[in-house]
């Protein structure tokens, strides 16, 4: 697949957003939600998903306060929510689209699916998500048991990363220290230049870890569009439970669990993950 082109731009919503796009000849779009709650951008998840450019138009941007979007508040899951229908509407030519959304994308996506409902969703692809903030308990149990893999971080750096931290750089050093629970085949000078690049905001963090009122738990049963649920055996953050009670909650989802993967299961296990993809998109095709 050939390089997309630079980065766009677009204003909605009173903020100024970034976005990539691939495959434009093509008539349906897949819509990529990047995770991080102020961490990263759009940039990861849009190269993962590219080769999906081949069949699909692909488009990906960086959430407000987020990557190179503008640090615009409010910074509230129903506000990315309505970001999102405002991409659709002007992006997307106000067709349904397919949604994929990761870790905090994957929270975006369904805050979508159940606000939004088919209207905008044709299906649903989730990866390494869960559906409400209790998810935290068990990533902390889960640090606890694999401390030994992260020998730099401490329990009350990732009681950090689920709260409040003071600035940027403090982030910064947090997302480093913690960057072994995260991968399987852990390379430390791979981590240390994703880190020192790494898109990062303690405002936008901070303000989204402000009230734990993340819960959908009751409302996963309203989701009326067909559902692929993608989740690493090994993910210590977001942990296979959680993707099991989104499949098992949402009518007719379907599950994929990759043994021997982590949170990042779409890097790490790319091509079981787009065949499954693939795979899914081929049975569900209007």
């Amino acid at each position: 697949m050939p390089p997309a082109d630079a980065p766009k731009s677009i204003a909605l919503n009173g903020a100024t957003f970034t976005y990539d796009v691939a495959g434009e000849t093509h008539d349906e779009t897949i819509v990529v939600l990047h995770g991080g709650r102020g961490i990263g951008d759009h940039r990861t998840d849009f190269n993962a998903f590219l080769p999906l450019a081949d069949s699909y138009r692909l488009l990906a941007y960086d959430q407000r306060g987020c990557g190179t979007s503008s640090l615009t508040p409010p910074f509230t899951f129903e506000q990315f929510a309505d970001d999102l229908e405002a991409i659709r509407l002007t992006l997307c030519g106000g067709k349904p689209m397919v949604l994929i959304g990761g870790s905090f994308g994957g929270m975006i996506a369904l805050t979508y699916a159940v606000k939004y409902g088919a209207a905008g969703l044709s299906r649903l692809i989730l990866r390494g998500t869960a559906p409400s903030h209790h998810h935290e308990a068990e990533a902390i149990a889960n640090f606890k048991a694999r401390l030994h893999k992260a020998p730099s971080a401490s329990l009350r750096m990732v009681e950090k990363m689920f709260s409040d931290v003071i600035d940027d750089t403090e982030l910064r050093l947090i997302w480093l220290a913690l960057q072994p629970l995260y991968f399987e085949t852990f390379d430390p000078d791979a981590a240390l230049e994703r880190t020192r690049t790494l898109h990062l905001h303690a405002q936008t963090h901070n303000a989204l870890f402000a009230t734990k009122d993340y819960d959908l738990r009751d409302q996963l049963a309203d989701i009326a569009v067909p559902t692929l649920v993608i989740v690493g055996g090994a993910d210590w953050i977001c942990p296979p439970s959680q993707s099991r009670l989104i499949a098992e909650s949402i009518p007719g989802a379907e599950l994929l669990e990759i043994p021997g993967a982590n949170h990042a299961v779409h890097v790490e296990a790319n091509v079981p993950v787009l065949a499954g993809i693939r795979a899914f998109l081929a049975r569900t095709g209007r």
